[in-house]
């Protein structure tokens, strides 16, 4: 990827922009923080053609909030099943709405 190509991708949350060290450096933790969230399955950094690992913005803010619970007291490994929990809730409750609006059916046309 050229700089070029990259510049498209600035508004990207996926797009793994970040540094294993800049990430750390963001969130305010250490390298080794980032790479137990990720043993634990949090996250899954990509990895440069060298093979370092890279940070999407919407990692971050996982392991923003996996360092929000560990600071709280919570043990790391726990920290990270309550995301996922949460992560898990959340998809639940965004498909059951589908359901909900599609059992509905369609709203008809307001009256002028």
């Amino acid at each position: 990827m050229t700089a070029d190509d990259s510049y498209g991708r600035i508004d990207d949350e996926d797009y793994p922009a970040y540094t294993i060290g800049r990430a750390a450096e963001m969130l305010g933790t250490t390298q080794g923080f980032l790479r137990a969230i990720g043993e634990a399955r949090l996250v899954t950094p990509l990895r440069s053609e060298g093979g370092h690992r890279r940070y999407s913005r919407y990692q971050l803010r996982i392991a923003a909030r996996a360092r929000e619970l560990v600071d709280q007291g919570t043990p790391i490994e726990a920290a990270c099943r309550i995301i996922i929990l949460e992560d898990q809730l959340e998809e639940a409750q965004r498909i059951n709405a589908e359901y909900r609006r599609a059992a509905e059916g369609p709203t008809p046309p307001a009256e002028p």
